[in-house]
Formats: structure tokens, C-alpha cells, sequence
């Protein structure tokens, strides 16, 4: 009886973290599978800090996605892999690898709670040396 009960315990633990680190949306991960700018807009904060390559601008909502786009054009994605994501009490973050033509390139994006949603407030892509 103590076994289960034991048992219990963990999977209800495993089962309430795995739920609290699910807070960044699905569609954050598909718009970068897809190399979709617009798809990552509302996402975005009002003001989005973006550092690609060491070139680091602040951007409103909408040159973002312009200066995104420009990126996802001049290097066609062929793919992107979540690697980590944490979370830490009003932020959050993910880590992922983006493949293209070019090769690849990891993507970190820091995003802040903005009421019951977290946004993206600084977008960074590197090349990647693998």
C-alpha cells in the first residue's frame, strides 16, 4: 500500500511539472519549423530585443517580424529541434536549433509573463559550429 501511495506521489509531481514547463506555446516552436515570421507576431512584446549573428536591434511588433523574415528568406528552414526550456517565476526561455540550407543555427528566445501569457521579449541566433 505504501508503494502505490509512493508511486503516486511521483507521477502526480512529474505530471504538475511537466504541465507548469508547457507554458510556451506550441505555435512558437511550429513558426520556427516553418521559418514563419508572421506566425511568431503575436507572440511578441511591444518591444523585442533581436540578436542575430552579433547584430542586436530593438524592434516594435512589427519590424520584428519584418527583420525575421528577412532572416527566414535569406536562409531557407529546413527544420527546427526544441533542445531545452526552463522557466523561473515570471520568466521563461527556450532553446532550440534551427537547420537551414545555410546550416544551422541555435535560437534562444527569453520570454517574459505579460498577464496570463509569456511573450517573447529577445530573440537570439547564432550560427551554430556543428
Amino acid at each position: 500500500m505504501r508503494k502505490c501511495v509512493i508511486i503516486g506521489w511521483v507521477f502526480t509531481f512529474f505530471t504538475v511539472a511537466s504541465l507548469y514547463a508547457q507554458e510556451i506555446p506550441a505555435e512558437v516552436t511550429a513558426a520556427f519549423k516553418k521559418g514563419n515570421a508572421s506566425g511568431l507576431t503575436p507572440f511578441l512584446s511591444d518591444k523585442t530585443d533581436l540578436i542575430i549573428q552579433t547584430r542586436s536591434t530593438k524592434h516594435n511588433r512589427q519590424t520584428a517580424e519584418g527583420a525575421l523574415a528577412t532572416f527566414f528568406s535569406e536562409h531557407k528552414v529546413t527544420g527546427y529541434t526544441l533542445n531545452h526550456q526552463g522557466k523561473r517565476d515570471e520568466s521563461s526561455f527556450v532553446i532550440g536549433t534551427l537547420s537551414t540550407i545555410q546550416g544551422s543555427f541555435r535560437v534562444t528566445c527569453f520570454f517574459k509573463r505579460v498577464e496570463n501569457s509569456f511573450l517573447i521579449h529577445q530573440i537570439r541566433i547564432d550560427k551554430s559550429n556543428e
